[in-house]
């Protein structure tokens, strides 16, 4: 018993110490998304949108770095508080760590697999724990926020725009 518990607390103190690094470096980064940031949501939209992306691979590269831009507007719109959690879950899925952790990706998220990174979104969707449901519900919701946003996407849902006023 005393093994168990003095594993969880030392889970707790590296999990803590996790978080807050990332805290750190993204707050030392307050900006636009750095590379690795564009790297894990560009995984994350591909795995997201899979289906409705051009099978072009220079077409699917523009959607998605499209896509990614319109993430990075949505999350500077939202309040400071927001930014920074999403700026600590983008943190922690970035560093090599994290990434291992909490999401099992081993290899890069440039590198990752579609259905590497669709397990790992699949597991959190459908996670025991709140946090990593609300990780989920971050990541699809700016994802599919992003992509409708763009008139190009209309055409997938058979949108026809906006009515045109006389």
């Amino acid at each position: 018993m005393n093994g168990k518990r003095r594993r969880f607390i030392q889970a707790g103190v590296a999990g803590s110490v996790l978080l807050a690094f990332s805290g750190w470096l993204n707050a030392a980064n307050a900006r636009g998304l750095n590379a690795a940031e564009r790297d894990m949501l560009t995984a994350v939209a591909a795995a997201l949108l899979d289906g409705v992306l051009p099978t072009e691979n220079g077409a699917r590269r523009k959607l998605l770095a499209r896509t990614v831009d319109g993430i990075a507007k949505a999350v500077s719109g939202l309040s400071a508080a927001t930014q920074k959690e999403i700026g600590e879950l983008f943190g922690l899925l970035t560093l090599l760590p994290g990434r291992l952790l909490i999401a099992g990706v081993g290899s890069s998220w440039a590198e990752a697999g579609p259905a590497e990174v669709a397990g790992f979104l699949q597991s959190w969707r459908f996670s025991r724990l709140g946090l990593l449901q609300s990780g989920y519900a971050a990541l699809h919701d700016l994802t599919f926020g992003a992509w409708y946003a763009r008139t190009e996407s209309w055409e997938t849902i058979g949108y026809p725009g906006s009515p045109e006023v006389f």
